[in-house]
């Protein structure tokens, strides 16, 4: 019967008679590839990052974004919008009769639970149709790309001829989103912190009125 060929490891001798087992070479301490850290670490060690900010804003034109599925994730309110800072108020509900006339930014917005594909959440705000009923096609092809975002990554970029939004799918395969474990009530209270308007002698209102 025929004998398996089998390879042991050759002995080195130590000059003392004694054979030693040849032993690899210890990795490199300093390798780039050992010490770089994989894009999954975090998931990988069960660290989720702390979510301390929420912008409330559109998505950039060089993002993909997915929009939250659930209709939980989602709000019909009033904001008001203050263009020359960027920032997006809401306003409390008692107050909505009072403002509808008196300031011009205000304005009724439906409020996306929105991410990119860096984890970062945000709330995607889309205005709603007015008294009349009448909406505009800026807001009509947002709607439009919040929708198709709850199905895949869209990167959403302004038409300024055709007057609204042209959308694009993702072509390669990207992970579906890690979406933070939060209820929209916490994303709100992140988001507006700070820009709540609960009085008409808030001091935004006031300024926006001349009186400060």
């Amino acid at each position: 019967m025929l004998q398996p060929n089998l390879t042991v490891p050759q002995a080195e001798n130590n000059g003392q008679g004694e054979p030693q087992i040849a032993r690899e070479a210890p990795p490199d301490p300093f390798d780039p590839a050992r010490l770089r850290l994989s894009q999954d670490f975090a998931a990988t060690i069960g660290v989720q990052k702390a979510l301390l900010t929420v912008p409330v804003r559109k998505p950039d034109k060089s993002w993909f974004v997915r929009v939250h599925p659930d209709e939980s994730y989602r709000l019909q309110t009033a904001v008001l919008n203050l263009k020359e800072d960027r920032e997006v108020y809401l306003i409390e509900p008692a107050l909505w009769s009072d403002l509808m006339t008196s300031e011009a930014t205000f304005t009724f917005q439906a409020l996306f639970t929105a991410i990119t594909r860096q984890r970062t959440v945000f709330l995607w705000p889309i205005g709603l149709p007015g008294p009349d009923g009448k909406s505009n096609s800026w807001n009509d092809s947002a709607i439009q790309a919040a929708t198709r975002a709850m199905e895949c990554w869209v990167r959403v970029t302004a038409n300024m001829q055709a007057g609204g939004y042209d959308i694009v799918e993702a072509v390669s395969e990207i992970p579906a989103p890690t979406w933070p474990d939060m209820s929209l009530r916490d994303l709100l209270e992140i988001a507006f912190r700070n820009r709540r308007i609960d009085s008409l002698d808030h001091p935004l209102l006031r300024r926006l009125r001349g009186e400060e």
